[in-house]
C-alpha cells in the first residue's frame, strides 16, 4: 500500500509505493532556505530525464499564484517529452479564500484521548492563522503575484485545468483554447488537502484521487478523508473514491539510532511555524543545544508526536495502523534527515520491511 512520492528537499523526499510501483513526488516551496523545490515542473523534467520507468509528480503546485494555463503547459511539455510517467498534483496555496457557506462536515471518526479507534495519535487540531500576519509570508505572496492580481476560485481553476488537459475547453462566449503540448497529456490528476474543507469537496465532487496530509496536518487527516469521501461522485478517471496519506517517517536498524536521525526535527518544524522559513535541518548536536520554550514546545507537538520513528518494524507497523485508520490506498512518505546517506538508507530499510510484509 505505501506509494512513494516526494516532497523535495535538500531534508526531505516523500517516498511513495503502490501496486503500479514505486513514485517520487516533489513539493513547491518559496523563501525557505532549507527546503529545495521552487518549481516542481524543472525538477520533475531533470529528474525525467535521468531515470527511465519511475512515476514522477508534484506534491502540491501552489495554484494560488499560477494559471490553469501555465500548469497546463508546463506538465504537458514534461509529458510530451517523458510520456505516461506523470501524477499532477494540485493544492491551494496562496489562493483566495473559500467562499459562501461551508457545508457541514460528515460525521467524523471518534478520537478518544487523542487517539482514532485503532490507537493512531490524532493530536488537537492545529490553528495556522498566525501565519496570516506574518510580513515574510505577506512578502512571498507579493513577489509570487503579479501587482493587483487576484486567484481564480480554487474549483474553476481545476474545472479549466482538467478542460484544457481534455481539450473541451471554453470560455464564457464561447472560445476554444487548445494547449499545445499539453491537450491530451497522460497526467493523474491528484489534489492535495490538509483539511476537509474545499480541497476535499473539489476533489470528491471532480471524482479525483486526493492526498491527505498526516505529516502536516495530523488533527484533521481523519476528517479530510472523510469529506472527500463524502462529497465523492463518480467520474471517467475514478468509480470510486481513492485516497493517499502521507507521514513523517524516520528508520534506523534500532529506535534508538532513528532518534538520532530525527533529533532535529522539532527545531526544523519550529523554523516552519513560527514564518521564519524552513531552515537547513540540524545536525543532532545542533538540535540538542537548541532551548526550548514552552510556547516551542506547543507549537511543535502535535508533529513531533506524530512523526513515525524507529526500527524498520516499528515504522512499519505504524504505516499500517495509519492506512487502517484511513483507509488509505497508498501512503506518501517523507523522512528529513541531517544527512543524505541517513535518508536513503531510512528508505531502503523501510522497503525491506514493507516487502517482507
Amino acid at each position: 500500500m505505501p506509494r512513494s512520492g516526494t516532497a523535495t528537499s535538500r531534508e526531505g523526499q516523500n517516498p511513495r509505493a503502490s501496486a503500479r510501483g514505486t513514485s517520487q513526488w516533489f513539493a513547491e516551496h518559496h523563501l525557505n532556505p532549507g527546503v529545495a523545490g521552487t518549481s516542481p515542473a524543472v525538477v520533475l523534467a531533470l529528474t525525467a530525464s535521468a531515470t527511465s520507468t519511475i512515476r514522477l509528480g508534484s506534491g502540491a503546485v501552489q495554484l494560488g499564484h499560477r494559471t490553469a494555463l501555465s500548469t497546463v503547459e508546463e506538465f504537458g511539455l514534461v509529458d510530451a517529452l517523458h510520456p505516461g510517467r506523470l501524477d499532477l498534483g494540485l493544492g491551494r496555496s496562496g489562493g483566495r479564500p473559500p467562499g459562501g457557506p461551508v457545508e457541514p462536515l460528515p460525521d467524523a471518526t471518534p478520537v478518544v484521548d487523542g487517539r482514532a479507534p485503532n490507537g493512531l495519535p490524532i493530536p488537537p487540531k492545529f490553528s495556522f492563522a498566525h501565519l496570516l500576519g506574518s510580513p515574510r509570508v505577506a512578502l512571498q505572496l507579493a513577489l509570487l503575484k503579479q501587482p493587483n492580481a487576484e486567484s481564480q476560485e480554487y474549483g474553476e481553476q481545476i474545472d479549466d485545468i482538467l478542460a484544457l488537459l481534455a481539450g473541451t475547453y471554453r470560455s464564457a462566449d464561447g472560445v476554444e483554447a487548445h494547449v499545445v503540448p499539453g491537450e491530451g497529456a497522460d497526467v493523474q490528476v491528484w489534489i492535495l488537502g490538509s483539511s476537509g474543507g474545499e480541497s476535499a469537496e473539489v476533489a470528491g465532487r471532480r471524482g479525483l484521487r486526493f492526498a491527505a496530509n498526516y505529516h502536516v496536518s495530523p488533527g484533521t487527516v481523519l476528517e479530510a478523508v472523510e469529506a472527500y469521501r463524502a462529497a465523492f461522485q463518480p467520474s471517467d478517471v475514478l468509480d470510486k473514491p481513492y485516497v493517499s496519506v502521507s507521514a513523517d517517517v524516520v528508520v534506523a536498524e534500532d529506535d534508538e539510532s532513528a532518534r538520532e536521525l530525527a533529533a532535529g526535527y522539532g527545531p526544523w518544524v519550529r523554523s516552519i511555524r513560527t514564518a521564519e522559513g524552513a531552515i537547513p535541518f540540524p545536525t543532532p548536536e545542533e538540535a540538542r543545544a537548541h532551548v526550548w520554550t514552552e510556547a516551542d514546545r506547543a507549537l511543535v507537538q502535535d508533529r513531533v508526536d506524530t512523526q513515525f520513528v524507529g526500527s524498520p518494524s516499528r515504522v512499519a507497523g505504524q504505516l499500517e495502523q495509519l492506512g487502517e485508520a484511513t483507509g488509505a490506498d497508498e501512503l506518501l512518505i517523507t523522512t528529513i534527515t541531517h544527512d543524505h546517506a541517513d535518508r536513503g538508507r531510512s528508505y531502503e530499510l523501510l522497503a525491506q520491511e514493507w516487502r517482507r510484509r
